[in-house]
């Protein structure tokens, strides 16, 4: 019976501690009135849970404002230097290793490795990943300051368990425990993985254009092709953290040639490798361009000013995108998409007229109205940014102190 009581008493302050540090997170400085108004707790817990948060240096307080016929009000805020945390975006050209505060602002250190066409064997990766997590580790230690976790994006599918498996079929990875090798080779820090397009949607909901939507959908452009839903303010997670395979999606029966194996997926026709090899095969003595895959679609999206070879592709592109986020709209009635991904910035910057077009022409009248397509807020970093908020969110869940 006591124990009982004592697992229900510490459950109850692990709860009053997350909801308190949640509100203080997201709502930036605040005073002990607000957070009580904001959580339901009633002031004695507030005053209580706040005076522990300080004593371990996780909240300081941050000024005073005086308050319309009362005493003065102290501000409180999360510490940004706590701790440290570093996000890894592995994509298909790039290895992004950034290391940030806990407030997930600028990035304080940015390390970016390329990958060649191809070279994404495991030993390979896991070589650049532990050579950038040392250099930041590092960067972390002579500021004084200790790095509290690790979040990885992957493309494909993570297999959550005693043993994280990832499941990257793009790579050629078969159930590849990347924590544990990462582990091996030295790395002490908590280490969490999840599907890229999930980390990005989680960066846009925490942070970006997906900030104060209850249903969202974040689409991940890059060479490959996902999403991820948010369904009542959270991230959705399935059995496996695959996000929403949204690049799998069929749009030809019987068409092109996909990496996965199968033939008219999504990915095939609006993917950065997919686009750029539509064109080559429409024009095979047109030249795009030279250098990284990035490069290459930008100089095409460039060319498609003066180039109607160029233009056509890019707006077949516009219509399979359109056409696909139509799906989405019909399936989920979302109040936001929102295009994501170095892909899908580059040409959504120029093609959004044409792809919220595209999308209206395929979705249902009612619920297309009630959507909005948006570009992400996020830039470049939105993936790594992202990958950062896993042991952030461990954190004001109470799972790491």
């Amino acid at each position: 019976m006591s124990t009982t009581r004592r697992g229900t008493v510490l459950d109850l302050r692990r709860g009053n501690r997350s909801a308190l540090l949640r509100a203080l997170y997201f709502d930036a400085r605040t005073s002990r009135q607000e957070l009580g108004a904001a959580t339901g707790l009633s002031a004695a817990s507030v005053s209580n849970v706040v005076s522990e948060l300080i004593d371990v240096g996780l909240v300081v307080e941050a000024g005073i404002v005086n308050s319309d016929g009362g005493r003065p009000r102290t501000l409180i805020e999360i510490n940004r230097d706590y701790g440290r945390v570093i996000g890894i975006d592995l994509g298909e050209t790039r290895v992004r290793a950034e290391l940030f505060d806990l407030t997930l602002g600028e990035a304080l250190a940015t390390i970016d490795s390329p990958l060649a066409s191809g070279q994404h064997e495991v030993d390979v990766v896991l070589r650049i990943m532990v050579s950038s997590l040392r250099e930041l580790l590092a960067i972390a230690d002579e500021s004084g300051t200790r790095v509290i976790g690790v979040g990885i994006s992957v493309p494909g599918i993570v297999e959550q368990g005693d043993v994280v498996l990832v499941h990257g079929q793009t790579f050629a990875w078969d159930s590849v425990p990347l924590v544990e090798l990462i582990e091996q080779a030295g790395i002490t820090a908590p280490i969490f993985i999840d599907n890229g397009a999930s980390n990005l949607g989680q960066a846009e909901s925490w942070f970006g254009a997906g900030r104060g939507s209850r249903h969202a959908i974040v689409a991940l452009v890059g060479s490959g092709v996902g999403a991820s839903i948010i369904t009542d303010g959270a991230l959705y997670r399935g059995a496996t953290s695959s996000a929403g395979e949204w690049g799998h999606t069929p749009v030809a029966v019987g068409g092109r040639q996909c990496r996965c194996g199968a033939k008219g997926c999504l990915e095939a026709y609006i993917g950065g490798e997919g686009v750029l090899a539509r064109y080559r095969e429409a024009n095979p003595r047109r030249k795009v361009g030279t250098g990284s895959e990035e490069s290459e679609l930008a100089a095409l999206v460039a060319k498609s000013k003066s180039d109607p070879a160029a233009r056509a592709i890019l707006d077949e592109t516009a219509l399979y995108m359109g056409a696909g986020i139509a799906g989405l709209i019909n399936l989920f009635n979302p109040e936001r998409i929102i295009i994501g991904g170095w892909a899908g910035i580059l040409l959504g910057v120029e093609l959004l007229d044409e792809i919220r077009a595209a999308a209206k022409a395929h979705a249902l009248h009612e619920a297309f109205a009630q959507t909005s397509i948006e570009l992400c807020m996020l830039g470049d970093d939105a993936v790594a940014r992202g990958a950062a908020t896993l042991p952030i969110e461990r954190l004001l869940s109470g799972e790491l102190s």
